[in-house]
């Protein structure tokens, strides 16, 4: 139902704003269109990240600054949008595969919307770390990056893309910190019999992932206020966790690899990031 699902979007970015998360990562068309349709009268509390990834350089024929111009002015038209916060283009998944010329097409596509008031900053999206490491070294232009951060994920002794982004003042967004939900046995929120153990999963995972300070945020799916709410509390909660804690969480975190579902097996070539 398309009348339930948008109240149920108006009401979980209601109780983000109550909460003070102020972050929406959009990056489908379907999900601009759903969350401008929700931010309609106040988009002033939220930072929009932006990403039609349709008209996006996962696609061959959005590899041009042309290109890319022409579908993100297109997208803030459908959306009914004057600018975003964050242009956060979503890039191939293996990064590697994009030339150099790419990027610089992606660059010049920013600068000129970003010139023109359209966008206030510019992401790129990948999972390929090696890869973003070179863009944040490179371009410094790209002040966010964004790429799976799970609670099973770690720093890398040396080469780590933290290096990297801590050199350029780098913004990082993990994604997936609760791989694909897997780390919970009924969902965080979910009114089950492991309910409460599945919230405390979630709040020990964001702790987890934010001990790590070049992490600026975890990217948590919220599907209801209860899951806003129980985010909201992981943050006022000690940040490091206890020996009891990371035990938990350690055990939960291998048991989820261990049970991805077979289109989420990628994640777990992010151990080390």
């Amino acid at each position: 139902d398309t009348t339930e699902f948008d109240k149920n979007r108006a009401d979980v970015v209601s109780r983000c704003i109550d909460v003070g998360i102020n972050y929406i990562d959009a990056c489908s068309s379907g999900e601009i269109l759903t969350y401008t349709k929700a931010l309609k009268g106040r988009r002033e509390h939220m930072h929009l990240g932006f990403s039609w990834y349709e008209r996006e350089p996962r696609f061959a024929e959005w590899r041009t600054a042309e290109s890319l111009i022409k579908g993100f002015d297109a997208g803030l038209k459908q959306a009914e949008l004057d600018y975003v916060d964050l242009w956060r283009i979503t890039a191939l998944v293996p990064g590697s595969e994009h030339t150099d010329a790419d990027v610089d097409a992606m660059v010049g596509a920013f600068t000129q919307v970003h010139e023109q008031g359209k966008a206030r900053f510019m992401g790129i999206s990948s999972h390929d770390r090696e890869w973003l490491r070179k863009v944040v070294t490179k371009w410094p232009q790209v002040q966010v990056v964004l790429t799976p951060y799970t609670a099973s994920s770690k720093v890398k002794p040396t080469d780590s893309l933290f290096d990297a982004v801590k050199q350029a003042d780098c913004g990082v967004l993990g994604i997936k910190p609760f791989s694909s939900g897997s780390l919970f046995k009924d969902g965080a929120g979910a009114g089950g019999k492991h309910t409460d153990r599945d919230d405390e999963l979630a709040r020990m995972a964001l702790r987890y992932i934010l001990s790590n300070e070049a992490i600026t945020a975890p990217l948590a799916g919220m599907i209801s206020e209860h899951q806003v709410e129980n985010a909201a509390r992981a943050i006022k909660e000690r940040r490091t966790l206890d020996a009891a804690e990371s035990q938990r969480l350690t055990q939960a975190a291998s048991e989820a690899m261990a049970n991805l579902p077979p289109d989420y097996h990628w994640l777990r070539d992010h151990e080390w990031v």
